[in-house]
């Protein structure tokens, strides 16, 4: 029999962060999950039934030992970490103090090399796990049981243990990629309000003051000449307008910022996969609620990419035409049938409700391609960003000279 266990409790903070994000995806299988793992636990009692004659007094205590057992082992699956360690040791404590009485007091052996699994660096735990089994082996060798059930109990042990090292070790680089997608995103929006603000400082700095000057030389000119001060006045209106262009400019790329940390998220996360990646250089401007859907389109998409397509290459290309923008997601995965679920329902629903369409097509062993499309009559974010800084350029150039 196979045996696997995943204490939660046992991850550090790191996996905290992929736990709250997951918590909802499986939380039934969190709930259920312990009592499955004590089914192993069922050969303490059926061991001694083989040949009762032999084990004349194994049942009390093994109740009792085994409601020990029960408390410790929820306690090492749901307590904080440091008492993890405790714990395991005290469930192996179990098994020496039963198997005199009932040889299948080595379940609990089991249980506690999983549980040390997650108590510490591997060389740590295998020193741990091979001190336990050692100690259990001299016993039972001086209570005389047969050896054969030694051997079986000591390579399911280790198999176990050296299993759960392995998901441990995956689970907290999982959870350390997961929290560089955080640290991607967050970084991106940092770097967008820094670059906000810097254009806004160096734009507007030279403009306000070019205002305030013309309106101050306006205000003097008003009643000596009349017809200077409309000039001034109308020179303030263009480099207000022109003002408005340049801070239009400086805001457009933020629209585009959290598209922009997805696609570096997506870069972090295939790569980290061994999946070469490859997108477009440039995005174009688009609307917050375009600019979202298509982001959150993105992510479950690259999401379900790297859990389940197996593939070596991914491809992301967003393609505009005939008034439409469409997000490709193509990759040389296994393929194979398409099972709806919540992940495509929600992309499908969140590109319906802003007009837009969900097609993916799956090839068995070729690949799968995703195509989001929306309607979109944009142009690129450099062309808004170019035409408005050359147009500021103009104007201000000119207000100078005539200042």
């Amino acid at each position: 029999m196979v045996f696997w266990l995943f204490p939660p409790s046992a991850e550090n903070s790191l996996s905290r962060v992929h736990e709250r994000r997951s918590v909802h995806r499986r939380g039934i299988a969190n709930r259920y999950f312990p009592l499955l793992m004590l089914v192993w636990s069922v050969w303490i009692f059926i061991t001694p039934l083989y040949e009762p004659q032999f084990f004349p007094h194994w049942l009390w205590p093994t109740l009792a030992s085994y409601a020990l057992f029960l408390g410790m082992f929820y306690a090492a699956y749901y307590c904080d970490r440091r008492w993890l360690l405790a714990n395991a040791l005290g469930i192996a404590l179990l098994g020496y103090l039963l198997v005199p009485f009932n040889p299948g007091g080595q379940s609990y052996l089991i249980y506690s090399c999983a549980f040390l699994a997650f108590c510490g660096p591997p060389k740590r735990v295998i020193a741990w796990m091979l001190g336990l089994l050692a100690i259990f082996s001299i016993e039972w060798q001086l209570i005389g049981w047969p050896v054969i059930y030694l051997l079986s109990t000591v390579m399911v042990s280790l198999a176990v243990g050296l299993m759960n090292i392995s998901f441990a070790r995956k689970a907290r680089a999982d959870a350390a990629l997961m929290l560089s997608h955080e640290e991607v995103r967050r970084l991106a929006a940092v770097a967008e309000r820094e670059r906000i603000g810097r254009d806004l400082h160096d734009l507007l700095g030279h403009t306000l003051s070019l205002v305030a000057l013309k309106s101050d030389l306006a205000g003097r000119l008003i009643d000596r000449d009349p017809a200077a001060a409309r000039r001034e006045i109308d020179d303030v209106s263009r480099v207000a307008r022109d003002a408005l262009a340049q801070v239009r400019s400086a805001v457009t790329g933020i629209r585009a910022a959290g598209l922009a940390a997805e696609l570096a998220s997506a870069r972090l996360l295939l790569e980290s996969d061994g999946v070469a990646m490859t997108c477009p250089p440039d995005l174009p401007a688009l609307s917050p609620e375009l600019e979202s859907v298509l982001a959150l389109t993105l992510r479950e998409a690259i999401t379900n990419l790297q859990r389940h397509a197996r593939a070596t290459t991914a491809d992301i290309r967003l393609q505009q035409e005939d008034g439409q923008l469409r997000l490709v997601i193509q990759d040389n995965g296994r393929g194979g049938a398409i099972v709806p679920g919540n992940g495509l329902s929600g992309m499908r629903e969140r590109l319906e409700a802003i007009g837009g369409s969900l097609r993916v097509d799956a090839q068995p062993f070729r690949g799968m391609r995703l195509e989001a499309v929306v309607p979109w009559p944009g142009v690129s974010a450099a062309a808004v960003a170019s035409t408005a800084e050359d147009g500021a350029l103009r104007a201000g150039s000119g207000a100078g000279a005539r200042a």
